[in-house]
């Protein structure tokens, strides 16, 4: 599905439509070449100002959603196409009402070329985890492996042991990074620091830590996990698996800086094992929230959902 114009664009669009032509019966005959519907443009009031007329039609368009996204789309398309300004140089004062409709139209297009990248960017990854998913449902053996550490790790989620079963949860992702080829490394020591295990995937470096304990991870535990990551080469990320989850304090409070970590919770985890979702396309998808928004977080549900 498309994702839907930023209000920022929407409001840009009208400014570059208020701003495209002087006369009104030029207006309505470019409006009328982009948008075909009649049942939209018969609700318009012609006789009132440019501005209005613009708001008004955009403002319909988006009331509509789904449907008048498409016009949305092609009326951006052919404002930002728009490079030729001298129907109004040679009007009066033609020179300054030149230069305001191509700042507008520039202004659009950059933020409608934004748009489209981002669509662009969520559509592929869309057709990578629907790959994904249908190469793991046609694998027998990588099922049947993927089963086997399912039931290792609900073997270990009553278990009252805490210290072998936060070993255990090490061992159990080290054989997800391995099934999903991820050339994944145990756990190692670094001049004092402990790391969990780290993989690789598409070039760049991940360090991982797990914590399986009752409380919810909190500021400290990203912090000092962060801190590891950061003193590693740039093109190393970190993944933090808290199988309860954190705190929204420590979530908070850790991703006012720039963002070098991911964070998983059991829920993630079970959705691998439970199949709903390939390992590499969940880290993808999490990277990318991580880079578009700041954010180090997001749930499962949403991710699914999308």
């Amino acid at each position: 599905m498309n994702k839907r114009l930023s209000p920022a664009a929407v409001v840009a669009l009208k400014e570059a439509l208020g701003k495209l032509y002087w006369y009104k019966s030029d207006l309505r005959s470019f409006l009328s070449h982009c948008i075909r519907d009649t049942s939209i443009l018969g609700t318009i009031d012609w006789n009132a100002y440019k501005v209005q007329i613009a708001s008004d039609l955009i403002d319909r368009l988006v009331d509509t959603g789904d449907r008048g996204l498409p016009m949305l789309t092609r009326l951006c398309q052919e404002v930002c196409e728009v490079t030729n300004f001298k129907h109004l140089e040679r009007l009066e004062g033609g020179e300054e009402k030149a230069k305001r409709a191509k700042e507008a139209c520039e202004q659009l297009r950059s933020l409608f070329q934004t748009h489209a990248r981002v669509e662009d960017e969520e559509e592929l990854a869309r057709q990578r985890q629907q790959r994904e998913s249908e190469r793991l449902a046609r694998s027998g053996a990588v099922r049947q492996k993927l089963g086997g550490i399912r039931d290792r790790y609900m073997g270990f989620v009553v278990a009252e042991d805490t210290q072998a079963r936060g070993y255990e949860l090490e061992r159990i992702m080290y054989d997800v990074f391995e099934l999903f080829d991820l050339d994944p490394k145990a756990s190692f020591k670094v001049i004092g620091e402990q790391i969990d295990g780290a993989f690789s995937l598409e070039g760049t470096d991940y360090l991982f830590e797990a914590k399986w304990q009752k409380a919810r991870c909190g500021a400290s535990d990203l912090d000092s996990f962060s801190a590891k990551v950061q003193r590693k080469l740039d093109n190393t990320l970190g993944v933090f698996l808290t199988i309860n989850g954190c705190s929204e304090d420590g979530l908070t409070a850790h991703q006012r800086g720039r963002a070098s970590i991911l964070v998983m919770d059991g829920a993630h985890l079970m959705a691998v094992l439970e199949e709903r979702i390939d390992f590499t396309s969940l880290l993808i998808r999490l990277r990318r929230h991580a880079s578009q928004t700041g954010d180090i977080y997001l749930p499962i549900h949403r991710i699914l959902q999308s």
